[in-house]
């Protein structure tokens, strides 16, 4: 039974579809992102490498990836009532780039994973978001083993303003991938109201 304010406002119920894009560098973790934090199951277009990439994909400092995203990955996570983030995870190979133009289509902002193991992996996503004025984040996926960076060191590293946020992350973790995704939607409210971040 539909109720008194769907009857008079069809769209009242309807929560408000925000896209968001979750991309960086070949084997950063985003796939790895989407999946921790989507509340459905996840829709993957991991394939297994094969021999066609040897020579083409960079394995340098991810040499056990044994599989990678040939087109997206695409999950979704309800803030609230009145709000659904539906994330689009973006392969991060260079000959697979070419399709970033259509997932950037209509996307509120971006995350860009950076991983310290090849950290000039995320500067691609860092300039594509940077020339489509699209806002985004930095958020440094900590792997198991590896040395630990602090934000001003990433900051200065990638070349970013200090209007940037760059947040310490662990993509296979729920909440952390929440807190990120938080933080993006913060800097984008603070972008379009310059007020509330004074």
């Amino acid at each position: 039974m539909a109720s008194a304010d769907s009857d008079t406002d069809p769209g009242a119920n309807i929560p408000l579809a925000v896209k968001i894009l979750i991309a960086g560098g070949f084997g950063a973790g985003k796939t790895t992102m989407v999946g921790s934090v989507s509340e459905i199951t996840p829709l993957s277009t991991e394939e297994v490498m094969t021999e066609v990439s040897m020579g083409v994909d960079d394995l340098d400092g991810v040499e056990d990836k044994t599989t990678t995203t040939v087109a997206l990955d695409f999950g979704r996570i309800t803030v609230d009532d009145q709000v659904v983030l539906y994330l689009f995870g973006t392969p991060g190979q260079g000959r697979f780039w070419f399709m970033w133009d259509e997932l950037a289509s209509g996307a509120l902002g971006a995350v860009v994973l950076a991983d310290t193991r090849r950290l000039d992996s995320c500067f691609p996503a860092v300039d594509f978001f940077e020339h489509r004025r699209i806002p985004f984040v930095v958020a440094v996926n900590r792997f198991d083993e590896t040395d630990t960076y602090t934000p001003q060191e990433v900051r200065d590293a990638v070349d970013l303003g200090n209007d940037v946020p760059i947040l310490m992350t662990d993509a296979r973790e729920r909440e952390s991938g929440k807190r990120v995704l938080l933080a993006l939607v913060e800097h984008v409210m603070r972008r379009r109201s310059p007020a509330l971040s004074s």
